[in-house]
């Protein structure tokens, strides 16, 4: 195939790209992402558009054909984030699609992929992920959830917290404490349990923004099979680390800040200051050009991980560098948007970020998450491990000192 035959392949790729969005990305979907306050949408437009996705045979982009992904190679991919992040698309749920499901296709047994994965991707099953605990977060393998063996069944007692909607999700997969007698990693084993379990409590942990994202989650004697582990028992590090990768270095977060940029600046254009607009501010217009630079870096970062992955390659530690700079261009873009938003970023109207709400906003519509996202944004620092953790795997496992 020549180069020009393959781009006039991607052209047509990209308009029946355009054509789709153009016909099944309702009004109430672009609503709903427009005024999602935090990370993660609410399970109910989620699981809609994951539906509307499922249908189409484009819910998982980056899942191999064999496992009932599209197959479509790096391009495709980029091609399709560009275009749903600037049609204002909202993002479906990475637990499963994005973490669970490549897991399972590298770790899981075969007998585990062929139940699970066709669930993940039909949306029957919607995951949480059981990792951080109250004295676990950056230091991991201390983790304490206890897993006592009984038969052929774990009895977990413990808790989990800042698990991300595990109040919506119906299963999780989970790090447990399985042996004591080793060091920390080499005691660890990785199951997947029902959240409707006997002896599951959620309780919810309300954001600074009133938002409800994350929990507590109470485990008192539970009973598991082992025929739910992923991998060997007291080898679950191995699987982690695997899935951790995925997290980190899931990209996506460059071309969802191509069109917030977008979005900032239109919004600059209407916000006065004095006798001019906040866009023709000297300052503002300085921060928002240095937070698109450090936005094309992470698009770079994005490319090459995706191009390791198209290689048939893991995203390996560079994925932590991913991690980092997300983190840090996220949380600046949500900077940027509260001084855009000036004075109506300090309003609180979360009645009127319902999608087909009659409340009418007070000032700009764009200004009523500001302060929402803001505040949910600084958890991006620690989401995932926190930035200090991976720039020491940066340091030892990429740089080598």
């Amino acid at each position: 195939m020549t180069s020009q035959q393959s781009s006039l392949d991607y052209t047509a790729f990209r308009n029946e790209v355009r054509d789709f969005l153009a016909r099944e990305l309702t009004e109430e979907l672009r609503e709903a992402a427009a005024m999602c306050p935090g990370i993660f949408l609410d399970r109910e437009y989620n699981m809609k558009w994951h539906t509307i996705l499922h249908r189409q045979g484009w819910v998982a982009p980056a899942w191999p054909k064999e496992y009932g992904g599209p197959g479509w190679d790096m391009t495709q991919r980029q091609i399709w984030g560009e275009e749903t992040a600037l049609a204002g698309a909202p993002a479906t749920s990475p637990m499963g699609l994005s973490m669970c499901g490549p897991m399972l296709i590298g770790h899981g047994s075969k007998e585990q992929q062929d139940y699970f994965l066709p669930r993940i991707l039909s949306g029957e099953d919607y995951w949480c992920q059981g990792y951080s605990e109250p004295s676990s977060g950056s230091d991991l393998a201390s983790l304490g959830l206890r897993a006592d063996t009984d038969g052929d069944d774990f009895i977990l007692n413990g808790t989990k917290i800042w698990t991300t909607h595990a109040h919506e999700a119906n299963r999780m997969f989970c790090l447990v404490r399985s042996n004591t007698e080793v060091k920390p990693q080499q005691g660890i084993s990785f199951v997947l349990l029902e959240m409707d379990n006997p002896g599951i409590t959620v309780q919810p942990i309300l954001f600074a923004s009133g938002t409800h994202e994350v929990n507590q989650v109470f485990f008192d004697n539970v009973r598991v099979p082992k025929s739910n582990l992923v991998g060997k028992e007291n080898d679950g590090w191995t699987v982690a680390k695997y899935l951790l990768e995925f997290e980190r270095g899931g990209g996506g977060g460059g071309i969802r800040n191509k069109a917030v940029l977008k979005s900032l600046r239109q919004q600059a254009e209407a916000t006065p200051v004095s006798d001019a607009t906040l866009a023709q501010d000297r300052s503002f217009a300085r921060d928002t050009d240095m937070a698109e630079v450090q936005m094309l870096a992470l698009q770079a970062t994005e490319a090459r991980i995706h191009s390791a992955l198209t290689g048939g390659q893991r995203p390996g530690p560079e994925s932590s560098i991913m991690k980092n700079l997300s983190a840090t261009v996220g949380q600046r873009f949500t900077e940027l948007g509260v001084d855009a938003a000036g004075m109506y970023a300090l309003v609180h109207q979360p009645e009127a970020r319902t999608p087909g709400s009659n409340i009418e906003s007070v000032g700009p519509a764009e200004s009523m998450k500001a302060h929402a996202l803001y505040f949910n944004m600084r958890a991006m620092s620690l989401a995932g491990g926190t930035d200090e953790v991976q720039k020491n795997i940066v340091a030892k496992l990429v740089l080598g000192l």
